[in-house]
């Protein structure tokens, strides 16, 4: 997966507390074990006027005028401005899938869903959690900016507005680890190819016969 280290990005806001996961991809999507193609169903129910099917394309799909994400001041947007409990439901691994091949890299809220939460980090999303006062103003400051860009910068652990005020954020240093350098589970798993080889050839030496072919 890509690398996460510093990103300074435009803002999109999504204003509803308890977005699920459901409602961040629906379920008749989740037929795909692939994790790119699920961004033009991104909060599907939400963004058109007509329900999405997994066989239906999505050009010419009558659009929801009213849905931020539809709306051309935020086309390109790479950071989520989310709610309280954003990623809540099902522990569906698709959702951030979904966000992060619409084009988003990071999300900013209060609170997540700890699955969902967990399962972004897997995948190269970060999930930023900030005070509710301080995600209050960014709001405020978001739809007053056409524009308006934050940078975030994992190494630090801070967001800064386009003022200048940095914002501290928690981030356990595992997930960190993970995302500053790209590495999903299997690329952890390959950080220790050298002593896992050295293990089977040991093994094999303790007990042969486990390794005999029939």
């Amino acid at each position: 997966m890509e690398a996460f280290t510093r990103l300074t990005g435009p803002v999109a806001p999504i204003d509803r507390p308890n977005v699920d996961t459901d409602a961040i991809i629906p379920k008749q999507f989740l037929k795909s074990i692939k994790r790119s193609g699920f961004g033009p169903n991104l909060f599907d129910e939400w963004r058109y006027l007509d329900k999405g099917e997994p066989d239906k394309a999505n050009e010419g799909r009558p659009l929801n005028p009213d849905f931020i994400l539809n709306q051309p001041r935020y086309k390109g947007a790479q950071i989520l401005l989310a709610r309280d409990n954003f990623g809540c439901g099902s522990s569906r691994e698709h959702a951030p899938w979904a966000i992060y091949d619409y084009g988003f890299r990071a999300v900013i809220a209060p609170s997540f869903a700890d699955i969902f939460y967990g399962n972004s980090a897997k995948n190269g999303l970060l999930l930023v959690t900030l005070p509710a006062d301080v995600v209050d103003r960014l709001f405020a400051e978001t739809r007053a900016t056409e524009g308006y860009a934050l940078t975030i910068d994992l190494q630090a652990q801070t967001v800064v507005t386009p003022g200048g005020d940095v914002f501290g954020f928690d981030y356990a240093a595992g997930l960190k680890h993970r995302m500053l350098n790209g590495l999903d589970d299997i690329g952890m798993t390959l950080q220790k190819a050298d002593a896992i080889r050295a293990y089977e050839a040991k093994r094999k030496a303790q007990a042969p016969w486990l390794f005999a072919e029939t």
